[in-house]
């Protein structure tokens, strides 16, 4: 490679130049020549082909941006491969579309969805010579000057210049270049962008091809962009059935959205839609009798605005959009404009049963609570006192308060009489979704923080397909999704404790007793003991199977399993069946201490059904791009994470939660799910002062869990008879459970547990026989200062050097 020499280069440079300045020279005095010479009418027509000539010569040099004098223009690239922002689509397992993620609600049609009333009435009034021209229609152009001469300005652009207004806003996405800057020239620039640009299309596409691009770009205002969005916003309706009076009411609002729109601009909207309908009179596409008809049909309106927060699962496919969030980074994609088909594995029938069940049970729950506290207020410590200025923290954090904060700093007074002024405002009602009401903000916050909320998922053992998903009671009110948050599962979590004690050889007959305990543990860096303790506070002495202990959720027995086996092989357990969460691991991790996710806790669930096979929950199957390429398939990832036999004895244990007197799944057995045959188990869960009740069901196809509890962790009951989990999470389960057995087209989720398919050499078929015992029993009490907490489980409960 030869080195370069700046010097020889400008010396090219110059001899080039000077050639074509000679050049320029002789032509100039050869055409002066030749003009001087000529006759009259000569003379015409060299202006007219001189200026012609310069015309052509400006265009090519607006379109290469001579010298960057004009800015660039849009490329043949993106002329042969138009990239508009269309809405990407959710549909559902059982082939529902669900909702949309969008910037511009946009979903193309082709030419053959597009019914010709439309076309006819499109063309009609936009361009009437569409047919005739090549993008640019002169006629019109000249007739605009003319009529520009007399005061009466109009436009001339054509179908295919409006198309490349909408599609590659030549206006404001492109520059104008360095001559943009002189007054009335950015305009002429513009322009001229747009007749280029225009010509190209039509040599890249055909006139129906225009058609179809212009109707599924254009902005129809109310958030509908392209014709199958507007069709269904304002009328309900698809462009293929669609209506001449109804395609002149959407092609009249093209003249300006807002000044015709028919719902904010009724009168103006039926003036502009007959303009339309006289239109297609004029041009013979409608007769004079028609016409006379039609203009007399009033606009009948079936509008609906539709959001990304319509349709169905909202807080599903909020979790499906975080986590496409990474993929879509490493792929280079655009959820939101790229127009995706994204296939999930949720099924429609099954999320209305969820909805319905939450919905159906939450009444419940919440009219029990408000009747439990009354006009007390429910937030409160662990010694039951009111938690001074709860309300006035969480205001803080409220947007009002930092608008305030901004308007009136360092004047606490004027933030406070602000916050406590009554205004307009809407908050949520089990009876209508929300209420519009006259509150002040701090009240709003007090009567909101009363609500109890709750979380509900199921899934497929097998498959670890999420099939229903409930965040809480309602999107609009609340969007922190209460499967993903993170709480403390109590004793659901005594699956990972006994899963890992029968790993290490226990077996579900062995036993051990119901007595009272201590763990040294360290606290501070100083010894201290640990006392765990049951629910009522209680040590029966009694000798129980590790399955009657399970089933009865006795904490004692739980924890001396979780000592023998370590907590460190808990914790290795519970992460191997599928706890993501990093876990704390301290003696009271075996009674749930440590929080986890309502997600991943049914995932883990899962594992034992699925014959100790693990997975990660699945919310996505596949993903299409607009034009049916498959970017994505999801190919199934399965793990080991328990042996076969720990699985089907952890099975046996969940179904004895129904079997086994006492057992805390046994309320199941007042629901209709026994005449399905179909085998249950289950795990109930409270933790400390009813914060959180848990509940997690089990059948052979099917797993789900229902978490229940206050936004705060000091908004709770004060009994277990109101705030356990078999009282409030497990209806959930229940109600979900009823409908999905009854509906014969989810047949396939019926049934029952299959017998071992390999030799089981553990003890599991053991049963206890409930004897109450009579009033000269005897029960190990500690006092209420050893105690402490009032629930299932005590998480915190440390006596120091001493029991």
């Amino acid at each position: 490679m030869t080195k370069f020499d700046s010097q020889q280069w400008v010396s090219r440079a110059k001899s080039v130049y000077h050639y074509l300045s000679d050049k320029c020279k002789s032509f100039g005095k050869w055409y002066a020549n030749l003009y001087h010479e000529a006759r009259w009418y000569k003379k015409g027509g060299l202006s007219v082909a001189t200026f012609l000539l310069f015309f052509l010569l400006y265009l090519g040099m607006v379109d290469i941006n001579f010298l960057c004098l004009f800015g660039k223009s849009p490329s043949l690239s993106s002329i042969h491969n138009p990239n508009q922002p269309i809405a990407s689509e959710i549909y559902s397992s059982d082939g529902k579309m669900i909702g949309k993620y969008f910037l511009e609600n946009r979903s193309p049609v082709t030419f053959e969805e597009i019914s010709p009333k439309l076309i006819q009435t499109l063309i009609s009034t936009e361009d009437e010579r569409f047919y005739q021209h090549f993008g640019v229609d002169l006629q019109g152009v000249f007739a605009a000057v003319k009529d520009m001469a007399k005061g009466q300005a109009r436009g001339a652009s054509t179908i295919t210049q409006q198309l490349v207004k909408n599609m590659f806003k030549v206006r404001s996405q492109y520059s104008t270049g360095a001559l943009g800057y002189i007054p009335g020239v950015k305009l002429l620039i513009m322009k001229s962008k747009e007749w280029i640009t225009a010509v190209k299309i039509e040599c890249f596409y055909s006139k129906e091809e225009i058609l179809t691009m212009y109707l599924n770009t254009v902005d129809f205002g109310s958030n509908a962009f392209g014709i199958k969005t507007a069709s269904a916003t304002f009328f309900h309706t698809t462009p293929q059935e669609i209506t001449y009076e109804q395609a002149a009411t959407l092609v009249g609002l093209l003249k300006a959205t807002t000044t015709y729109n028919p719902r904010a601009n009724p009168k103006n909207s039926l003036k502009r839609r007959n303009v339309v309908l006289e239109n297609l009179m004029k041009n013979r596409v409608i007769s004079r009798a028609e016409f006379d008809s039609l203009k007399q049909i009033p606009i009948q309106l079936n509008y609906n605005v539709e959001t990304n927060y319509d349709g169905q699962a909202l807080y599903f496919r909020e979790a499906v959009a975080s986590e496409l969030n990474e993929w879509c980074k490493e792929n280079d994609v655009d959820l939101y404009a790229d127009g995706l088909k994204i296939h999930t594995t949720i099924d429609t029938r099954m999320q209305k049963y969820a909805e319905a069940a939450v919905d159906k049970q939450m009444r419940v729950v919440q009219r029990n609570f408000d009747n439990h506290w009354g006009n007390q207020h429910p937030w409160r410590d662990r010694n039951q006192k009111e938690i001074p200025l709860f309300v006035e923290k969480l205001a803080k954090n409220t947007i009002a308060y930092k608008l305030l904060e901004q308007k009136f700093p360092n004047q606490p007074d004027s933030i406070s009489y602000y916050l406590n002024k009554p205004h307009r405002l809407k908050v949520f009602d089990y009876n209508t979704g929300t209420r519009d009401t006259t509150i002040s903000t701090m009240d709003s916050i007090r009567y909101m923080e009363r609500f109890m909320h709750c979380g509900f998922v199921a899934m497929e053992p097998q498959t670890g397909f999420v099939k229903a998903w409930v965040g809480d009671i309602s999107f609009g009110s609340w969007q922190y999704d209460k499967v993903l948050s993170k709480r403390q599962p109590g004793s659901t979590f005594k699956l990972f404790v006994y899963a890992a004690g029968i790993n290490q050889g226990m077996a579900p007959c062995d036993e051990r007793m119901d007595q009272y305990l201590t763990w040294d543990v360290m606290e501070d860096g100083k010894p201290a003991k640990w006392i765990p303790r049951n629910a009522n506070g209680e040590f029966t002495g009694d000798t129980l199977s590790l399955k009657a202990a399970f089933a009865r959720s006795i904490n004692t027995i739980a924890v001396q399993v979780a000592k023998e086996v370590g907590i460190n092989n808990v914790a290795l357990t519970a992460k191997a069946m599928g706890i993501r969460t990093p876990l704390e691991e301290t003696p009271a991790l075996s009674l749930g201490a440590s929080d986890v996710s309502l997600l991943e806790l049914v995932n883990a669930y899962t594992t034992v059904v699925n014959e100790g096979m693990a997975h990660d929950p699945v919310l996505v199957t596949r993903i299409e791009d607009r034009n049916g390429k498959i970017l994505y398939e999801y190919q199934p990832k399965q793990t080991q994470a328990l042996s076969y036999e720990t699985a089907f004895l952890m099975t046996e244990m969940l179904k004895a939660g129904l079997t086994e007197p006492l057992g805390t799944s046994q309320a199941l057995w007042g629901y209709d799910l026994f005449r399905y045959n179909t085998e249950f188990g289950g795990k109930t869960g409270t933790s400390s002062n009813h914060s959180d009740a848990w509940f997690v069901g089990v059948t052979p196809h099917l797993v789900g869990g229902a978490w229940v509890g206050g936004e705060h962790r000091s908004i709770h009951f004060r009994t277990g008879e109101l705030g356990q989990g078999s009282r409030t999470a497990l209806p959930i389960f229940a109600y979900f459970m009823e409908d999905v057995l009854k509906d014969k087209s989810l047949g396939q989720y019926r049934g029952k547990f299959p017998s071992p398919k390999e030799k089981i050499n553990k003890s599991y078929n053991c049963r206890t026989i409930y004897q109450p015992k009579d009033s000269d029993s005897i029960a190990i009490n500690l006092p209420d200062s050893l105690i402490g907490a009032e629930e299932e489980i005590d998480i915190s409960r440390i006596i120091k050097g001493t029991k």
